[in-house]
Order: structure tokens, then sequence, then C-alpha cells
């Protein structure tokens, strides 16, 4: 368990079920304390509005809908995200200084990630 993710509130924007649990399951192995999923755009902006973040992590095509929404949505409230892909097709120009993960990752990936957004 990473102390700087302990207790941690995490927005994972997937659309992939198999995918999200692998997440899920990897977030609660750091201890963070609640993970919220979202599959839409639409899904994951009515949960930013219900809900206070930490971080989030956003799948870069939601069902071949862009999620540009969701980071500015994110960006607009201050939350740090890494984007996930499992290509590096879809990456914005105004986008060139979030993290990207690229999917299949490993845990010290995530791990990795997740410690230097917090802890910026």
């Amino acid at each position: 368990m990473d102390d700087l993710l302990s207790g941690r509130r995490v927005l994972v924007v997937e659309d992939e079920v198999l995918v999200l649990m692998m997440i899920e399951d990897m977030l609660a192995d750091l201890g963070c304390e609640s993970v919220t999923a979202a599959g839409t755009i639409e899904k994951a902006v009515a949960s930013m509005e219900e809900h206070v973040f930490d971080v989030a992590m956003l799948d870069m095509n939601l069902n071949g809908n862009d999620s540009l929404k969701v980071a500015k949505a994110l960006t607009a409230r201050g939350v740090p995200f890494v984007y996930c892909t499992g290509n590096g097709h879809g990456i914005k120009e105004d986008s060139a200084n979030t993290p990207v993960l690229r999917k299949p990752f490993s845990f010290e990936e995530l791990t990795g990630i997740l410690t230097r957004l917090l802890s910026r």
C-alpha cells in the first residue's frame, strides 16, 4: 500500500468492464478510500457534480466518443488526471502536459503515475 494513495477518492472513466475491474482491484490494493466508475462522458460529468475526487483516470476513447469534455471538467475543478489508452491516437495538443498510461499497464506503473500526480 502507498501512503500517498491511502484514503484517496478516485474517479475512473473507463468503458471496458474487464479493464475497469482490474483498475478497481489495483486501487483497492493501494488503499484508495473510494473508486467511482463512469463508463460514459455523461456519467463522468454527473459524478463530478456529486462527488469530490483527489485524482482521476480517463480513458481517451469512450465507445467511440472523445473524452475531452471530461478532461476539461476535471481541469476546471483542479483534479489531476492521467489519460489511459490502448493506443496513442487521440492525444490532443492542449493535453500535451497530461500524463498518459498505456494499456495494459502494471501495478507499479499505475502506482508511480498516481503518486506523481498527487505529489504535485
